[in-house]
């Protein structure tokens, strides 16, 4: 009796090895921002790019760091958020580059730019990589961070680093001047915006004063990030359209970076500085697993 009770001791615990190893392992997903969100909740402390459940079961995220001030009261310090539209590329909507590739591509990044900062500003302009088939988002996504990839020398300059041309960036003959002094507007952020005029139409746009604030683009980075976008999907500088625009009706890279600096770097005006764009184009469509398309150089 003891050795057939020893036995089926022994064949019960086989068969329960055998049911853990034809178990189907379960693999956790990476949770979205939404998934995580917590109920917003007054004197608590947010950061930027912290999605918060409000009171009335709407989504908002954190523009600016803040102690907890009211979304729905403090707009700019919240703005409304769509759950479809957060950092998890396998979401309808989302942002069609994940937190991983990110850092996969600025692997020497500044701390200032950061992925909660980018995913902070994507509101402002809810078409930016979210325009046209997956393979046009996710082409327009690497055309973007591939020419601040190029003007910040892979996210590590957050000003322009070559201070004998603060000075220039000052049109005294704009109605307003140039209240924050000769050389506040030198160039800061992804797409290193400059000169006063600038700073002007990039905060009326975003509703943000720049003209007479314009370090915000160099201390906070959701702000860094807008006036980067608000440069990508509404200027069109010495190019005949919009970057934005260039991608999504699949005019090619090459016409991104003719809106950004025009002759100065095309038709032969600068080819390195063209192919160190281009090279970084090629590295994150490859790194995101899409074809870099058509028109390549300018």
């Amino acid at each position: 009796m003891r050795r057939n009770r020893v036995a089926a001791l022994l064949l019960g615990l086989l068969a329960l090895i055998g049911m853990a190893v034809l178990a189907p392992a379960t693999t956790a997903s990476a949770a979205g921002p939404c998934d995580n969100a917590k109920t917003w909740t007054a004197g608590t402390w947010y950061t930027t790019g912290t999605v918060v459940r409000y009171t009335d079961g709407r989504y908002y995220i954190a523009e600016h760091d803040n102690p907890g001030y009211d979304p729905v009261i403090s707009t700019w310090y919240w703005d409304p958020y769509t759950c479809q539209g957060g950092g998890d590329p396998g979401k309808p909507g989302a942002f069609p580059v994940s937190e991983a590739q990110f850092n996969q591509m600025f692997p020497r990044r500044n701390a200032f730019y950061t992925y909660s900062g980018l995913v902070a500003a994507l509101s402002a302009y809810p078409g930016f990589a979210n325009t046209g088939s997956k393979e046009i988002k996710q082409q327009e996504a690497a055309a973007f961070l591939a020419n601040v990839d190029h003007e910040t020398g892979g996210l590590v300059y957050v000003v322009e680093q070559n201070t004998a041309n603060y000075p220039h960036y000052c049109d005294r003959n704009q109605p307003y001047g140039c209240p924050a002094g000769q050389s506040a507007y030198y160039g800061r952020g992804p797409l290193q915006l400059s000169w006063n005029f600038n700073y002007k139409a990039a905060g009326d746009a975003l509703g943000i004063n720049l003209l007479n604030n314009p370090s915000l683009v160099q201390t906070d980075a959701a702000v860094s990030w807008k006036t980067a976008l608000w440069y990508w999907n509404t200027q069109r500088g010495p190019g005949t359209m919009t970057p934005h625009d260039a991608m999504v009706n699949s005019r090619g890279f090459g016409e991104t970076i003719r809106s950004i600096n025009g002759s100065l770097e095309c038709n032969g005006g600068n080819p390195g500085q063209v192919q160190s764009r281009v090279s970084s184009y090629q590295r994150f469509t490859s790194l995101l697993g899409v074809t870099p398309g058509g028109n390549l150089y300018c």
